[in-house]
């Protein structure tokens, strides 16, 4: 019996794995969607979070026609489900809100950015955009201080 497990064993192990053939198909970049940490921050700092609200002082030359922003997670924050994208338009428009939670109120904080209208799908962001923010409640971004950079290659 030993014997045959033996036989069965040594056949399955040194048998050729076949794979189709799949050169005749266009490879395909996975999409990769990654979302805010699970890290429990009151467990690891011994600190409460808090929830604080977004506002923006609007800069007309960087908004255009419409200013799309999604947050990027930082300690001591994480970006709250539907709060980390918003979008910005002329005349004050604005669609969402900016939603954290952070163990303390951030002095700064970086966004993805990319002009485009309303209701423009996800695309392609044009870069970082790395913002003071004042405030102890609610925090508030001024658009025309933020640090602006196009293109990802700096993060290499």
């Amino acid at each position: 019996m030993k014997k045959l497990f033996l036989f069965i064993f040594v056949l399955l192990a040194t048998t050729p794995v076949f794979a189709a053939d799949s050169s005749d198909k266009p490879a395909t970049q996975p999409r990769i969607s990654i979302f805010s940490t699970s890290t429990d921050w009151q467990a690891l700092t011994g600190l409460l979070l808090y929830e604080y609200r977004g506002k923006f002082i609007p800069d007309n030359k960087l908004i255009g026609k419409g200013l799309v922003l999604y947050y990027l997670d930082g300690f001591p924050c994480y970006g709250l489900g539907e709060g980390v994208r918003v979008w910005l338009g002329p005349n004050n428009k604005h669609d969402g809100d900016l939603r954290i939670a952070c163990v303390y109120p951030p002095k700064e904080i970086k966004f993805t950015w990319r002009n485009a209208l309303r209701d423009a799908d996800e695309a392609v962001s044009s870069g970082l955009l790395t913002c003071p923010v004042t405030g102890d409640g609610e925090l508030t971004i001024d658009l025309s201080k933020c640090d602006q950079e196009t293109g990802w290659d700096k993060l290499k």
